[in-house]
């Protein structure tokens, strides 16, 4: 019997112990007296036999303590728990509350999200896929895929930008390059002319390669849930010379084969304009399962084939991953 008692007399400290948390948590969170929700488990022995008593947490205690962990502990650890907490953290009413505390709200509130799970983890998530979008860096992170002209230069916006913090853009040039000054016609097509300079068209075009396993975006979140990707870019051309603007962006698999593309007709600004800053915006949605990388590219030219930078000017582009409640 000494031994029994000794044994119950331990694990009823450590009973008291583990819960003295819980009952000091729920005085200042929910200023309640502990004989009102909160029953200290015992180890009680009757005929010999020892039996155990859960405490008897309310619910609403349970998930005010949820609200304040980890997002991720949450999902990962706390929901495995037992049935009940797996039904807190799946509920709609966990992930909305999250979102309030958080300032994390729809942009138009007439159209709550289906999934207010999917948007807290996505818009906490979001945030633009590229690299120096507005040339703070020169062209850091970018790839020069065409170099036509005097080639690309990053420059101070001559034209206000909407947002002040823009303050840098890439230009473009004017679009051909000699080929080959040397080059003889053949026999068969010579002219009165020796030899000919040879041009050809190349316009100024740069473009980045968004991995979206680095990006933290694994490929079954894409296959599942196949966010909604939102494209934005800025263009605007020089009032005294005519330009071209174009962009081209495609969703890729593992091969870097596109799934879906958006490519939108050339714009074309003529000479003599007061066009301000323009914006293109797509969303790709429903685009299929296998999507693992973006790509996107941009750039143009000037169409009156002057020496020096007076092409289209591009800045602030954007791909972000965002929550299906977007516009």
């Amino acid at each position: 019997m000494r031994r029994n008692f000794r044994v119950s007399t331990r694990r009823s400290r450590r009973t008291k112990v583990s819960n003295k948390g819980l009952l000091s948590y729920q005085k200042t969170r929910m200023g309640q007296s502990e004989s009102e929700h909160i029953h200290v488990a015992s180890r009680q022995c009757r005929s010999g036999e020892c039996t155990d008593q859960q405490p008897d947490v309310p619910l609403a205690v349970v998930e005010e303590i949820l609200l304040n962990l980890p997002e991720h502990q949450v999902v990962r650890v706390c929901r495995l728990v037992c049935r009940e907490w797996k039904e807190l953290v799946d509920s709609a009413a966990h992930w909305r509350e999250r979102c309030r505390r958080e300032g994390i709200q729809p942009c138009d509130a007439s159209r709550p999200p289906e999934d207010w799970r999917m948007f807290y983890f996505i818009t906490k998530k979001r945030r633009n896929l590229l690299k120096n979008p507005r040339a703070d860096d020169e062209f850091q992170g970018w790839e020069i895929v065409q170099n036509g002209g005097d080639h690309w230069l990053a420059e101070e916006n001559r034209k206000p930008f909407p947002d002040d913090k823009v303050t840098k853009c890439f230009i473009t040039s004017y679009g051909f390059d000699i080929l080959d000054p040397s080059r003889k016609f053949n026999q068969s097509r010579q002219s009165t002319h020796e030899s000919l300079i040879i041009f050809f068209l190349r316009l100024c075009l740069k473009q980045q390669l968004i991995d979206l396993k680095k990006e933290g975006y694994s490929g079954a979140f894409m296959d599942q849930l196949q966010p909604p990707i939102k494209i934005s870019d800025w263009y605007a051309p020089r009032f005294d010379c005519g330009c071209q603007y174009e962009v081209c962006v495609e969703l890729l698999d593992q091969s870097k084969k596109p799934i879906k593309s958006f490519q939108p007709e050339k714009v074309f600004f003529q000479q003599w304009n007061d066009e301000p800053w323009c914006q293109m915006t797509h969303i790709f949605k429903e685009y299929g399962r296998g999507v693992r990388f973006i790509r996107f590219t941009h750039g143009g030219k000037d169409t009156q084939f002057w020496a020096g930078w007076y092409g289209i000017r591009v800045t602030n582009s954007s791909v972000e991953i965002c929550p299906a409640a977007e516009k």
